[in-house]
């Protein structure tokens, strides 16, 4: 089947709620998207109020709290807000990658992986049934001396030592006290949590919900989301492969990849019209795909998105594809097209007050860098 990059972007512009906000709540939301990075709540809160029809301050953060979305580390060691059936799908597969036993990273992080397996059977003991702040989490690890030539580590904001044993399942974050990180178990946390699956088991309902968010799509792409092609590709491959007539493969003016089957006539039946979006930092639209791909994003305009420091810049989309950044300036909302295009002001003043509405400010006025 052959179809435009133009159908496939006004395809995931309607899966992922861009194009068509969303009557449901917060967990479909986040579930439709397989997550929203959350390094920065606000920009968190930002992806799934812009999504939202009627969007509310805060909405995030209540469902984290009440356990039916959880923050934890978990695509490519970042921290993601996710339903509980992504963590059961995701999780098992990023486990089995086991970074934390290469060579480069016990060279990194210092740590062997039979200190990793002591310390997630620590953490497991200590977190059962409790919520602790970071530095109550330390304290009581560090109250046994095989733990302490890793107190630096384990202090570290990063959380680098902790990324293994949340992607095992043994830790997730719990409801933040004001500034402070707290950690728990899922299973303390959300309710009915059942552990993690086998990698085999959980592959299937992975690999359908990256591609009914994000397809077409290659399983090299799909491994560079998940886990920044950690996975063995044989492995990658094998479960592409044995979702057999579930996938359909598509070409897509030349890039062959694959859709979920039951999505194929949709797909092959999207009408492409002009469209402009706002989307904010750390954008789903512009993460599942990956800032590599130069169909969505031209190489040379890469940089401007993906910024020092693993910052991802707010994106202006037009025509599904990434044309400019924007950033917010007092009560301006000041926007940077590429190649010197110039604005779309009209279309852009009916998304900037999706944006105000979002954000929970009056109004918010467009202008040029």
């Amino acid at each position: 089947m052959q179809i435009t990059w133009d159908q496939v972007f006004a395809w995931r512009s309607g899966r992922q709620y861009v194009s068509r906000p969303a009557d449901a709540g917060v967990p479909e939301i986040v579930g439709r998207l397989c997550g929203v990075q959350a390094q920065v709540t606000s920009s968190a809160e930002t992806a799934v109020a812009l999504r939202s029809s009627k969007p509310e301050p805060g909405a995030l953060v209540r469902e984290l709290a009440a356990g039916t979305v959880v923050k934890t580390w978990s695509m490519r060691g970042t921290l993601h807000a996710i339903t509980p059936d992504a963590a059961a799908a995701f999780l098992p597969l990023i486990a089995s990658a086991r970074t934390w036993e290469k060579p480069v990273w016990q060279r990194n992080f210092g740590a062997t992986p039979a200190e990793v397996a002591a310390l997630t059977e620590a953490v497991s003991h200590i977190l059962d049934g409790a919520v602790l702040t970071r530095e109550e989490l330390v304290d009581a690890l560090l109250s046994d001396p095989a733990f302490h030539r890793m107190g630096e580590e384990l202090r570290s904001g990063w959380g680098a030592l902790l990324k293994p044993l949340a992607w095992q399942g043994a830790l997730c974050h719990g409801p933040a006290q004001g500034n402070r990180v707290t950690f728990t178990s899922p299973a303390h946390l959300i309710p009915g949590w059942r552990g993690l699956p086998e990698p085999d088991v959980a592959a299937p309902a992975a690999i359908a919900a990256y591609l009914g968010a994000y397809g077409p799509a290659t399983p090299e792409a799909f491994d560079a989301w998940l886990s920044r092609n950690s996975l063995r590709k044989t492995t990658v491959r094998r479960w592409f492969s044995e979702l057999g007539d579930a996938l359909t493969e598509v070409d897509i003016e030349g890039r062959r990849a694959y859709v979920l089957s039951e999505y194929a006539e949709e797909l092959a039946a999207a009408t492409t019209g002009q469209s402009v979006y706002l989307l904010g930092a750390f954008d789903q639209y512009i993460l599942g795909p990956g800032t590599a791909d130069t169909a969505l994003l031209a190489a040379a305009h890469r940089a401007k998105v993906s910024r020092a420091a693993g910052w991802i810049a707010p994106i202006v989309v037009v025509n599904g594809r990434i044309a400019g950044t924007w950033e917010i300036s007092d009560a301006d909302l000041v926007v940077s097209m590429f190649d010197g295009a110039p604005l779309p002001r009209k279309q852009l003043e009916a998304t900037a007050a999706r944006v105000a509405s979002a954000l929970g400010v009056e109004e918010l006025v467009v202008r040029a860098a």
